[in-house]
């Protein structure tokens, strides 16, 4: 099925079981991470099943056009393209998104970003008729805004970007979860879609570029190469949105209100000095993800 430099493994048949071992040790050979996991995600993918299912059909036999259709995909992964932007799904917060080249895949870090902002306003929310107001600011997939507006129902979001195209996949995926008519879509580089909107919010949420220009070049070429270089080129430094974010962000949040950045773990400390440096913000504090490095930097709005 597979060749492999002067090896082709051809047998008379496969099935579903022979055909995930044979992929994963190839892709393991090729470096490929998560080998296992990634045959029997792309077979469950061509064949428009779950992998619960994949596994109670081990010994079902694959025919010649599904077997052809899963060579296209193995060659794809083997060219580096993500996984996800095969399948055009992404899992986050237990939720599936679409997700293609035009935007930034969600990463599991970004969940403490809707960790932190149900912690702040679901207890307010759910008291008396407060709407609290949440601004996603450069809401790629939509990934957050739609889980804020689930797990938030009284809540009233904004979500911006300034890719077209992101917002019509942020839309999609509103309307695939059922939360389009609570978000407001507004195309625009960072504030300037705002600025003419009067109106300011209880949580302003963002998961910005940060990737420094002196580091693009290392990236894996899984995201190098094909996620979106304006989602993750934070400029020189990759502090260049942290900083407007943060400087600008008094401008549009009520007080009492919060502001929540995502980032590299090495730049909560530089972004921490710069709030200590605006007067309006209280209770400044970084916390740490899942892997126990600082990623989320909050403050609170006078």
């Amino acid at each position: 099925m597979i060749n492999n430099g002067n090896r082709a493994m051809r047998p008379k048949s496969w099935t579903i079981k022979g055909l995930i071992k044979v992929t994963t040790d190839f892709l393991k050979e090729k470096q490929i991470e998560s080998p296992r996991l990634t045959a029997e995600v792309l077979l469950s993918h061509l064949l428009n099943i779950n992998r619960v299912t994949l596994y109670l059909t081990l010994d079902q036999p694959l025919n010649e056009s599904e077997i052809s259709g899963y060579r296209e995909l193995i060659k794809r992964r083997l060219r580096r393209e993500p996984l996800q932007y095969i399948t055009g799904i992404q899992e986050f917060w237990s939720l599936d998104f679409i997700v293609d080249p035009q935007v930034l895949i969600p990463r599991p870090e970004s969940e403490l970003l809707v960790e932190q902002a149900i912690e702040r306003l679901k207890p307010a929310a759910v008291q008396g008729d407060h709407s609290p107001r949440i601004l996603d600011l450069g809401t790629g997939c939509g990934a957050l805004a739609t889980v804020l507006a689930k797990e938030i129902p009284r809540s009233q979001i904004w979500a911006t970007d300034v890719s077209r195209t992101a917002i019509d996949i942020a839309r999609i995926n509103a309307e695939k979860h059922g939360v389009s008519r609570k978000i407001e879509y507004i195309q625009g580089d960072l504030w300037q879609p705002l600025r003419d909107k009067d109106i300011t919010f209880d949580l302003i949420v963002s998961n910005p570029p940060y990737v420094s220009a002196e580091e693009y070049e290392d990236l894996p070429p899984e995201v190098r190469s094909y996620e979106p270089r304006l989602a993750l080129d934070g400029r020189e430094g990759g502090f260049y949105f942290i900083r407007e974010i943060i400087e600008r962000s008094p401008d549009f949040l009520n007080p009492g209100g919060w502001l929540l950045l995502e980032m590299a773990p090495n730049q909560t400390d530089r972004a921490l000095e710069l709030l200590e440096c605006i007067d309006t913000f209280d209770k400044k504090m970084r916390i740490k993800d899942y892997s126990h490095r600082y990623r989320v930097v909050c403050a609170q709005y006078r």
